[in-house]
């Protein structure tokens, strides 16, 4: 499914979005917001991964939780 949408764009930044993008500017602009998104998702995965090591409670539980990996079962 796709969108239109309007948007306003300084002169200069118009002729640099002509320069590089050629005839598509639309997925120019989509490949540029998808990647921006990625590094988006990127940063808030890394910032609650950071949140996680450094919360000492969630690390006690874990640790707790450690011990029923050897619980009897076989991995084959």
């Amino acid at each position: 499914m796709t969108h239109r949408t309007t948007i306003t764009l300084d002169d200069e930044i118009f002729a640099f979005l002509n320069q590089v993008a050629g005839d598509n500017r639309s997925a120019y602009i989509n490949q540029l917001l998808q990647q921006e998104r990625n590094n988006f998702l990127k940063h808030t995965l890394i910032k609650a991964n950071r949140e996680e090591a450094e919360d000492m409670d969630y690390q006690e539980e874990l640790q707790a939780w450690e011990s029923t990996l050897t619980d009897g079962l076989n991995n084959d």
